[in-house]
C-alpha cells in the first residue's frame, strides 16, 4: 500500500508536454532569436507550424494572455511553467491576426484550443512564424527531455518530457 502511494507521488512528478501546434520540430538552439536561442526566458522547444491553431499541451490554468494574443502562459498542478510565443517579433502586430478562445483563470486539458491566428498575417508583418514552447520556470526542474521526433501533431505528440 505505501508503495502505491509514494509511487504515484513520483509519477506525478513527471508532465509529458504535449505538441501545442502540428509542424516541424526546433531546437531551442536555432530559433533565430537571442531571447530564445540562448535560453534567457527557460529551456525548452521550438514548433513551425503548419496549421493556424494552438492547442493546450498540458492539464493546467491559463495564467497569462498578452493582450496582444502573441503569447499564453499556463501553470500545470505541480507548478510548472509554460509560454508559448507564437512567431517572433509578433508583439509588434497589436493582436491583428490572433484570436484567443480562452481567458487568464480559464483552466484547460491537452487538446483544448486556445489560439487561432492567421499565418500568412505573421508571416508578412513579423520576423517568423517559428513557436518557442519554453518552460519558463526551468531552475525549478529537475530534468528536461525534449523529443526526437522531427514532426509533430498537435495534441497528439508530446514534445517536452519534465521531472520536476
Amino acid at each position: 500500500m505505501l508503495k502505491k502511494l509514494f509511487g504515484k507521488k513520483e509519477a506525478e512528478k513527471e508532465v509529458a508536454i504535449f505538441a501545442p501546434l502540428t509542424g516541424k520540430v526546433i531546437p531551442l538552439e536555432n530559433v533565430p532569436d537571442p531571447v530564445f536561442s540562448q535560453k534567457m526566458m527557460g529551456d525548452g522547444v521550438a514548433i513551425e507550424p503548419v496549421i493556424e491553431t494552438v492547442l493546450a499541451p498540458v492539464k493546467g490554468k491559463i495564467v497569462q494572455l498578452f493582450q496582444t494574443k502573441h503569447a499564453i502562459g499556463l501553470e500545470t498542478e505541480n507548478g510548472m511553467e509554460i509560454l508559448i510565443h507564437i512567431g517572433l517579433e509578433t508583439v509588434r502586430l497589436n493582436g491583428e491576426g490572433f484570436i484567443s478562445h480562452v481567458h487568464e483563470g480559464d483552466k484547460v486539458n491537452p487538446g483544448d484550443k486556445l489560439i487561432t491566428f492567421e499565418m500568412n498575417i505573421i508571416k508578412s508583418k513579423a520576423e517568423s512564424v517559428v513557436t518557442p514552447v519554453i518552460i519558463t520556470n526551468t531552475a525549478e526542474m529537475q530534468q528536461i527531455n525534449v523529443t526526437e521526433t522531427k514532426e509533430v501533431t498537435a495534441g497528439q505528440d508530446h514534445i517536452l518530457l519534465v521531472r520536476k
